[in-house]
C-alpha cells in the first residue's frame, strides 16, 4: 500500500509539474546554453516531439540511436556534435535526435512505467541531476546500469557522478557542469574600494561585511536572487558535504545546523541589503544585465546569461563560493543544476548507446573543445580541462580563463545524498526562506513546518 501511494504520488506530483511548465511556456535556470545555432550533419536529424503513438520510440535499425533533449543550442546542439564525432569511424551510424521538453521526458518515463509499455521510450535520454534518484527508485525498469558500459566514471567529478549513482549502479553518463560560481562586476568593486580577489577563499561572514561595503559606497546590493527559492541555501548545504536527506532516504531538515546556518545568512544579507529578492527569473536576469546588482552566484550555466549584457564585456570575474563559518567539513566549493544521459531499458542495440557514450561524452576533448566557444556547455569530463580551449583567456571576464577556474571548482565540490524527493525538499525550504522573510516567522519553526511537509508527502 505505501509503495502504492509512493507511485499514485509522483504521477500526480510529475502531471502537475508539466502542467505548471506548459502554463509558463517552460522552464527556467538550470541547464541554460547560449544562443548560438546548430548545424545539423547529413546523417542526424532533429525533430520537434516525439511521437508516442508509433510502435517504437527507438532507432529504426541496428546503427540508428534516438535520443531526447532540450534546447537546440545547448543539449540537442552537444549530442548532434557528438554524433558528427562518432560518424568519423563509424559512417554507417545516424543519430536522431529529438526535442523533448525535460518535465515532458520525466512524464513520459511516468507514463511508460505505469502502463507496462517501455516501447515509447527512446534509446538515450537526458535527465536533470538531481531528478536522477527519484526516477530510478520509483522507476528502474526505465533505466539500464551503464557499470559495464565502459565508461571510465573516475573522468568525472565525484560529485557529479553521484547524482546518477543509485545503490552503487551508474545509471548516467555526466554531461554538463552545474559547479556554482560567484560572478562579480570589478568595475563596481572598484568603486568600493575591492578587487576580486577580496573574495577569492572566505568565508560567508567575510562575504557578508564585503557586501556591506559595497552596498554603502555604491549603494548597490552585492548579490541577487528570486524570492521563494533555496537554490542559495542548498548550495550551501552542498558546500559542506550535506544534504536534505539521510543515508536511509529520510529528512535530514530538523537539527540541521548546516541548514539553520545557511537560512540564517540568507536573511542577514536580505536585511541588510546585500541580496535583493527579485520576482521572478526575467527579473532576476534583468537585474544582473541592468547593473543593479554587483555580482550573481549560482551554477556556472548562468554565464550565457550574464553574457547577455554585452556592454559589460571586461567588467566581470568570478571566484569560487563562500565557506560556511564553524564547520569542520565546509569547503569554497558546490554546485547548482546539471543533467546526464541515460540508456534507457527500450535501447535495442545497447553496445552501440554504450559505444558512442563512452566514445564522445566520457572519452572526446575534441567534443568539449568544439562544443564549449559555441555553447557555453562547460564539462564534467575532467580530461577536457587540460585543454588549450579552455585554458583560453575570456575577454568578457577581463581575460580571465574562467573555464579552466571552474573545472578545477568542480573536482573540489562535495557529494550530497539527493534523495527520491529532493524536490519536494527544495520547494518546503523555499516556502521557509519566504515566511522568513515576509513575516519574520522563527527559523526553527520554518524548518520543522518545512520537515513535516517532506515527510507527509514522502508518505509517511
Amino acid at each position: 500500500i505505501f509503495m502504492k501511494r509512493k507511485l499514485i504520488a509522483l504521477v500526480l506530483s510529475t502531471a502537475m509539474a508539466a502542467s505548471l511548465t506548459a502554463c509558463a511556456g517552460g522552464t527556467s535556470g538550470n541547464t541554460t546554453g547560449s544562443s548560438a545555432a546548430s548545424s545539423e550533419p547529413a546523417a542526424t536529424s532533429s525533430k520537434a516531439e516525439a511521437d508516442t503513438s508509433a510502435p517504437s520510440a527507438t532507432g529504426e535499425d541496428e546503427n540508428t540511436l534516438t535520443v531526447w533533449c532540450w534546447d537546440k543550442s545547448f543539449n540537442i546542439y552537444a549530442m548532434e556534435e557528438a554524433g558528427k564525432i562518432y560518424q568519423k569511424d563509424h559512417p554507417d551510424f545516424k543519430l536522431n535526435v529529438v526535442e523533448v521538453k525535460s518535465d515532458d521526458i520525466e512524464t513520459k518515463i511516468t507514463t511508460a512505467v505505469s502502463a507496462g509499455d517501455m516501447s515509447i521510450l527512446p534509446d538515450i535520454f537526458l535527465m536533470q541531476d538531481n531528478s536522477y534518484q527519484k526516477y530510478v527508485a520509483n522507476f528502474p525498469e526505465a533505466f539500464t546500469v551503464l557499470n559495464d558500459s565502459g565508461v571510465n566514471f573516475d573522468d568525472f567529478a565525484d560529485a557529479k557522478v553521484a547524482y546518477s549513482t543509485v545503490d552503487g549502479n551508474h545509471y548516467g553518463v555526466p554531461f554538463d557542469n552545474g559547479t556554482t560560481i560567484t560572478a562579480l562586476r570589478t568595475d563596481i568593486l572598484e568603486q568600493a574600494g575591492l578587487t576580486l580577489d577580496d573574495f577569492k577563499d572566505i568565508t560567508w561572514s567575510k562575504f557578508i561585511e564585503l557586501g556591506k561595503q559595497v552596498k554603502e559606497k555604491t549603494n548597490t546590493p552585492l548579490l541577487t536572487f528570486e524570492a521563494g527559492l533555496s537554490d542559495l541555501g542548498t548550495m550551501m548545504l552542498q558546500s559542506c558535504g550535506s544534504s536534505m536527506f539521510k543515508e536511509d532516504g529520510s529528512v535530514n531538515l530538523v537539527g540541521n545546523d548546516v541548514l539553520k546556518a545557511a537560512l540564517e545568512n540568507y536573511k542577514e544579507m536580505v536585511d541588510a541589503g546585500v541580496l535583493v529578492e527579485v520576482t521572478d527569473w526575467d527579473q532576476y536576469i534583468a537585474s544582473m544585465n541592468n547593473g543593479t546588482t554587483a555580482g550573481v552566484i549560482n551554477g556556472c550555466w548562468i554565464i550565457a546569461s550574464i553574457k547577455g549584457a554585452e556592454d559589460q564585456s571586461g567588467k566581470w570575474g568570478i571566484v569560487n563560493f563562500p565557506k560556511m563559518d564553524g564547520f569542520a567539513e565546509a569547503t569554497n566549493y558546490s554546485n547548482n543544476g546539471g543533467s546526464s544521459w541515460a540508456v534507457s531499458s527500450n535501447c535495442k542495440n545497447k553496445e552501440l548507446a554504450f559505444d558512442l557514450l563512452k566514445s564522445t561524452f566520457a572519452g572526446s576533448t575534441e567534443l568539449y573543445d568544439t562544443i564549449l566557444p559555441a555553447s557555453g556547455a562547460l564539462a564534467t569530463y575532467l580530461p577536457a580541462g587540460e585543454s588549450a580551449v579552455y585554458a583560453e583567456p575570456q575577454e568578457f571576464f577581463g581575460g580571465q580563463p574562467i573555464f579552466k577556474d571552474i573545472t578545477d571548482f568542480a573536482s573540489k565540490v562535495p557529494s550530497n545524498i539527493t534523495g527520491a524527493y529532493y524536490y519536494d525538499a527544495r520547494d518546503a525550504i523555499g516556502d521557509a526562506v519566504t515566511n522568513m522573510i515576509q513575516n519574520n516567522s522563527n527559523i526553527d519553526d520554518e524548518i520543522a513546518n518545512a520537515q513535516s511537509t517532506v515527510e507527509f508527502n514522502m508518505g509517511g
